[in-house]
């Protein structure tokens, strides 16, 4: 859109009309460096000659006037620009990585449909940083807190269950792990997501004081539990193991943290809990609008003053025409 922030000069144009009249009528007196009593013996063809010559230099007077006139009233180009300012949540994914998540209940077996389905929640996350941490009866940061979705999703698929020798679920442990990477963050919202397939049998921190602790650094923590309703499920290779998954703790760590607590059943119900998690936790985002001004005048001006130079140039080398 095009803005004039001095229109009333504008208002000259209007009179443009009469002068062109005046002009073109031919009243302004104009001599030639011959002067002659009478133009009876001149041709018309030569007379229409420098009538010509003559009109030439009003169009050229009259362009120069609209130009200087127009510049004058200053044209602006005015366009809308956006600010935007994006409140972004820091986040880590907790993953259980014990031996159980070797189960067959989900196809090919709980740890691969975990991966997956993280994998697309984090594609889901453009602005957030997000971090892994896996834990078993110990915890490790898989991967820091970064904006890197590439880098984040390829140490996603590089997650494997943890040998025997560490085997065993420490919730308590984890939690207390990504508390103590979320606490210092700058950012106002910090967000866990906590997924286990058992029951808290490892580590010395009890799940429930390490909630606690999160909930005093304002981190939120959603639960969710993975697996069937089966008693048993059966691991490729191992035979069956039983499903301990303890609800109740889950649901208690949500609780004291301003979380939820989910339930997995299968594959498709852990992409609904995720993708209702990124519905829960969208990223803040303020946008302002103003405007932005590009000044023409110079398209205006410049062009006047070249048009009116040749002008003169014209009216008094080649037309011989005198002011």
């Amino acid at each position: 859109m095009v803005n004039f922030e001095n229109p009333w000069f504008l208002l000259l144009l209007f009179f443009l009309p009469f002068y062109i009249f005046l002009k073109w009528s031919g009243n302004e007196k104009n001599e030639g460096l011959i002067k002659i009593s009478s133009v009876s013996f001149i041709s018309q063809e030569i007379r229409n000659r420098g009538l010509f010559k003559y009109r030439i230099i009003i169009i050229m007077q009259v362009l120069v006037i609209v130009l200087i006139v127009l510049g004058m009233a200053r044209p602006q180009l005015v366009g809308k620009v956006q600010e935007s300012k994006v409140e972004v949540i820091d986040l880590i994914m907790v993953l259980d990585i014990s031996s159980s998540m070797l189960a067959d209940d989900f196809k090919p077996n709980r740890l691969e449909v975990v991966k997956k389905t993280a994998s697309e929640f984090v594609r889901m996350r453009d602005q957030d940083r997000i971090g892994i941490l896996v834990f078993a009866r110990e915890s490790f940061i898989q991967c820091p807190l970064t904006v890197d979705k590439d880098v984040l999703i390829n140490l996603i698929d590089e997650i494997v269950v943890i040998s025997k020798e560490y085997d065993g679920t420490a919730i308590g442990m984890a939690i207390a792990n990504a508390t103590n990477r979320l606490k210092d963050t700058s950012v106002k919202n910090r967000v866990m997501i906590l997924l286990s397939d058992g029951s808290n049998n490892s580590g010395e921190i009890n799940p429930i004081t390490a909630c606690e602790l999160a909930s005093q650094f304002n981190i939120k923590i959603y639960t969710i539990g993975a697996g069937t309703n089966k008693s048993y499920t059966r691991i490729p290779g191992r035979g069956l193991i039983r499903n301990e998954i303890d609800e109740e703790t889950l649901k208690i760590i949500a609780k004291k943290t301003g979380g939820r607590y989910f339930r997995a059943l299968d594959e498709k119900a852990l992409q609904t809990i995720y993708r209702e998690i990124d519905e829960l936790e969208k990223s803040e985002i303020e946008v302002r609008e103003f405007n932005k001004y590009d000044e023409l005048y110079g398209w205006f001006l410049i062009p006047g003053l070249i048009i009116g130079i040749m002008m003169e140039t014209f009216r008094r080398l080649v037309f011989r025409i005198k002011s």
